[in-house]
């Protein structure tokens, strides 16, 4: 019996959703609307926070290189701490009486009957035996007075700096350009011009100039 109710009575049958092929024509029709239709949606979806750059952001700071040549460009002058400044250690060209100096030379002494004029008398031995001098003018400060004066070097143009306090005179003379060597990075030079340089002063100034020498 059930089986004729069978029979009579089929099951309904299952249907399976195939994905219709596309033939040459569909194909040009879909592929334009789907290209189109990917690009609404990435024109219209937000973008991630992280890939918006920000107006107000400043680039990573960069680290600039300090170089012994980079360095001799921006020679620094004056007084430091109302002292006269040793020689840079990247400048050969240099004698100073500042202690902290490798190329050290001791002070002056200003005789008495000179202590009222120095300064004075320090411009004119300058005059008398240097070229193409350029004077600062003098600084009255409350470590001395202080004299700043451009001369011809032996390579461009050097710069001397004295400071006199009652009847000492302490001092700096330097290369105002260091010269390097290609390809080498050392500089070129030394402080023997210099210190021919300050004798031929001294040696118009007449004052005392105590020297190693001098101590044995």
């Amino acid at each position: 019996m059930s089986l004729i109710l069978r029979l009579l009575h089929p099951l309904p049958q299952t249907h399976t959703n195939t994905i219709p092929k596309l033939n040459s024509d569909n194909k040009q029709k879909f592929l334009p609307n789907l290209f189109s239709l990917a690009i609404a949606v990435t024109l219209t979806s937000p973008l991630p926070s992280h890939a918006i750059p920000s107006l107000n952001s400043q680039p990573p700071p960069t680290t600039l290189s300090t170089t012994p040549f980079s360095q001799s460009k921006n020679l620094q002058l004056g007084l430091e701490n109302g002292k006269i400044r040793p020689c840079p250690s990247i400048n050969p060209g240099c004698i100073s009486t500042n202690p902290k100096s490798s190329s050290f030379d001791f002070p002056w002494t200003v005789p008495e009957n000179s202590v009222d004029n120095a300064i004075q008398r320090l411009r004119e031995a300058i005059l008398e035996t240097q070229k193409n001098v350029k004077f600062q003018p003098v600084e009255d400060t409350p470590d001395g007075q202080y004299l700043q004066a451009e001369v011809d070097g032996k390579f461009d143009r050097d710069v001397l700096e004295f400071l006199v306090k009652g009847d000492v005179v302490a001092f700096r003379c330097m290369a105002a350009k260091v010269t390097y060597i290609y390809p080498f990075t050392t500089a070129f030079g030394d402080s023997k011009g210099q210190e021919a340089r300050l004798k031929q002063i001294n040696d118009q100034l007449g004052w005392y100039a105590p020297s190693f020498d001098s101590m044995e």
